[in-house]
């Protein structure tokens, strides 16, 4: 038998290398090559969709509204068809931010609950894992109190007096609501929103006021976009967060793209059409999981649904990351495709339905006219919304004079004999329902929400009808 010797053996392979390595910067690719790069690029849009989704809110509030890296973004009023914010409600108005710890622990202090407003939100890392509830359902009670984060590896002293939380990355983001109480105003929930502040730990004793910036006036499009700029970002969370260790793998299948810790992230033309294609498969497939596996019926004769989140996952704070894997498709298409901020504690304040499909089990178009009635002893102690959103963005319906109805606005709408009332989705009103008219145009779906759920509500038989395709 004729063996090569292994020095000859070794010769053979560094000219092998080297003969590659001769090949023109400007070849293009096998088509293995192809397949391989457009399948990473799939699954790296789908493993970094939680990361992206939070950090273009931070990125947003400084490219739209020219805030500085810890300025605070609040509302004088709800967002309306301006904004751009996965599945956001126009009834509340919100407060949010993306801080880091890179250079020490940062403190977050929250207020009491005032009498016109109390706030509702979660704390979470770059990944949007929840790290700590707020306000009346979070860890202060609505008490208030100073939640001080911690950066990745912090050994140094913790001092008493604070609601204390490990982060595992060096971003801190979060989301509040500031909810109106007692015929609480829209300026009172403002004046409320700007009494958080933050500081670093390091300036406790001796803190900067924080700043704020009305995104109202200012208005922000923090949605993912499906295009090279979602690379970009993802880039630019890599080359600022640590690598987590469940992550390693992906950060090697990064590199074959291009991305990698440390060097600039160039791709040549070919590169980025390997990119989008990837990328549209991803969204392709976060879509169909949203579609198909995100949603469950609540009740056996209603097309009314409720999120149905991977097993364990509430019940562990949401991390989406289990003793031998990493739930990557749950946590994207299941929800951060989507949704924003969730609770590390569900429960509280809200309940959401979805509605995918009308009363026929067809999904709801642009075309055609819905209608939907809402009962007059709907259990919503403080008040229900009805929203529609784009099935392509799930953001609000851009343009649209109005993205639902609630009841904060029956005074204005054409209320039944019997108290309730008909909201209708189609992209013209129909004769004399104006006030009762959310205007769509395009393909979408529902989130009917019960703020103040009435303790018992799903035991008493109450049952929200099926959205009604009325031409």
């Amino acid at each position: 038998m004729n063996l090569m010797k292994p020095s000859i053996l070794r010769s053979a392979v560094v000219a092998g290398a080297a003969s590659m390595l001769s090949v023109p910067a400007a070849a293009q690719m096998s088509d293995v090559a192809r397949a391989t790069a457009e399948r990473r690029a799939c699954e790296a849009a789908i493993w970094g969709m939680p990361a992206v989704g939070v950090y273009d809110i931070e990125l947003a509030l400084q490219r739209d509204a020219g805030a500085k890296p810890g300025v605070i973004g609040y509302m004088t009023a709800p967002m309306d068809s301006r904004h751009g914010f996965l599945t956001a409600n126009d009834v509340t108005p919100y407060v949010f931010s993306g801080l880091t710890t890179i250079n020490g622990p940062i403190v977050i202090d929250v207020p009491p609950a005032g009498d016109k407003a109390a706030y509702f939100g979660t704390i979470t890392n770059a990944w949007q894992v929840p790290l700590a509830d707020v306000g009346t359902t979070g860890q202060d009670k609505g008490e208030g109190g100073k939640y001080l984060i911690l950066p990745p590896g912090y050994d140094g002293e913790v001092p008493d007096g604070y609601f204390t939380h490990q982060s595992n990355t060096w971003g801190v983001h979060f989301a509040f609501r500031p909810v109106g109480k007692n015929g609480g105003t829209h300026a009172d929930q403002a004046a409320y929103a700007q009494k958080l502040q933050w500081h670093p730990l390091s300036e406790a004793n001796n803190p900067q006021p924080t700043e704020f910036v009305d995104v109202k006036e200012n208005p922000v499009n923090t949605l993912p976009v499906y295009d090279f700029t979602f690379y970009t970002d993802l880039n630019a969370v890599i080359q600022r967060e640590p690598v987590l260790e469940q992550d390693k793998v992906m950060m090697g299948m990064l590199a074959s793209l291009g991305m990698e810790r440390g060097k600039p992230f160039e791709p040549d033309e070919e590169m980025r059409d390997v990119l989008q294609s990837g990328l549209e498969c991803a969204y392709d497939h976060m879509q169909e999981h949203f579609i198909t596996k995100s949603v469950v019926p609540l009740w056996e004769d209603r097309k009314w649904g409720v999120w149905l989140f991977a097993e364990g996952q509430a019940e562990a704070g949401f991390p989406y990351v289990t003793e031998d894997s990493v739930l990557i498709d749950d946590r994207a298409g299941g929800s951060y495709f989507w949704i924003t901020y969730l609770p590390k504690n569900l429960g509280g304040g809200t309940f959401y339905l979805t509605g995918l499909h009308d009363s026929d089990g067809n999904m709801m178009n642009g075309k055609d006219t819905y209608k939907l009635n809402v009962p007059a002893d709907t259990p919503a102690e403080d008040f229900w919304a009805a929203i529609a959103y784009s099935m392509k963005t799930k953001g609000f319906i851009q343009g649209a004079e109005s993205v639902g109805r609630s009841s904060p606005n029956l005074p204005d709408m054409n209320v039944n004999d019997d108290g309730s009332v008909d909201v209708y989705f189609a992209p013209e009103a129909p004769e004399g329902q104006e006030a009762n008219w959310v205007p769509t145009g395009e393909d979408f779906f529902l989130l009917f929400r019960l703020y103040g759920p009435s303790e018992g509500w799903i035991e008493s038989g109450w049952k929200l009808p099926d959205v009604e395709k009325v031409n």
